[in-house]
């Protein structure tokens, strides 16, 4: 079966073969600056001029990630590659390069493909130009499935990791705090019927009444940016803020031996939503005392002697946020 020009632009990708498929995806995904031998061989050829790469991966999988009813074929390709590109500038690197594996059901139309791809490649032109597609797979499955294995360019720069933050350090932040966490509880408690299962009609509610953190969830815009300037100012501890502000501190504070002290009162008018909801993809850093924060960065806490996350001062319980195992607060699986 012949897709271009031949009238089956309804095709799903059963009718379709994968060649045919990838035929009509792979002109939509974004090219890559890094880019030596792109789509068409066995594998890519990047080129790394730092000598070293950042590599990443992650998945999306209908029910514990997402869900249908909720996220369109262009929400899923935007936020796959965003949540990709965000791990990447956690470790103060340039996103360079995606490689992008999907498996479908056989009833899922080539146009939701294309659709994906182009959520990939306006994700990647809005958060990091120069960033592109340099290759994946396609598969069939009965559940969709959308992994991404993410590559970045540290530009001679040493990886910003978890484990260098000291006592003293400014804790800061890039990003929202707990709107991508308020969107998921909306849906989860209003946009599903009467047995708990998400349900279109009062998504498309849901969302007119709630645009702003309803697309925070959906269609997260990382400050992907801001990880390279903070390297560059001497941050000396990083991460990804995907699983919620208190979670990922704690993680910090593990890997460092220290202990992460927030104040509650630069976390907003809600600081417990700040502090327990996940999925905002912003970046949480320390720097160095007096160090001039650099972007979007803001102070909100301090390094401390001790270990553990503390609010105020105190001792703070560092569940809640996201949990593929867990779910959302706990019942979003």
């Amino acid at each position: 079966m012949t897709m271009s020009g031949s009238g089956t632009a309804g095709a799903t990708i059963g009718e379709a073969s994968e060649v045919e498929a990838l035929k009509r995806v792979f002109p939509r995904l974004p090219a890559s600056t890094a880019t030596i031998v792109g789509p068409g061989d066995d594998a890519a050829v990047l080129a790394a001029p730092d000598g070293r790469y950042v590599v990443t991966t992650d998945m999306m999988v209908h029910g514990p990630d997402f869900r249908l009813a909720w996220s369109a074929p262009y929400d899923l390709g935007w936020k796959a590659a965003a949540t990709n590109l965000s791990d990447v500038a956690a470790m103060g690197a340039v996103p360079t390069a995606l490689v992008v594996a999907i498996a479908a059901p056989a009833s899922t139309p080539v146009a939701d493909l294309e659709r994906i791809a182009d959520g990939l490649r306006d994700a990647c032109a809005a958060l990091a130009p120069g960033c592109g597609v340099v290759g994946g797979d396609l598969s069939a499955s009965d559940t969709l499935t959308i992994a991404v294995t993410a590559f970045g360019d540290l530009e001679g720069r040493a990886p910003v990791l978890r484990s260098g933050a000291r006592a003293g350090d400014t804790v800061a932040v890039s990003g929202p705090l707990g709107r991508a966490g308020a969107g998921l509880r909306l849906l989860f408690e209003r946009a599903v019927d009467e047995t708990g299962e998400p349900d279109r009609a009062r998504f498309v509610e849901v969302l007119a009444a709630h645009p702003d953190a309803v697309t925070a969830q959906l269609r997260p815009e990382p400050p992907i940016q801001d990880g390279p300037l903070a390297a560059i100012a001497g941050a000396t501890a990083m991460l990804d803020l995907s699983d919620g502000l208190a979670l990922d501190a704690r993680r910090v504070a593990l890997a460092s031996g220290v202990a992460i002290d927030i104040d509650p009162a630069a976390l907003g008018d809600d600081a417990q939503s700040a502090l327990t909801g996940g999925e905002d993809h912003g970046l949480l850093a320390t720097f160095p005392a007096g160090t001039v924060l650099p972007g979007g960065f803001r102070a909100i806490g301090t390094v401390r002697d001790g270990d553990g996350v503390l609010v105020a001062g105190r001792a703070f319980d560092a569940r809640g946020g996201w949990d593929p195992y867990d779910g959302w607060d706990g019942n979003a699986g």
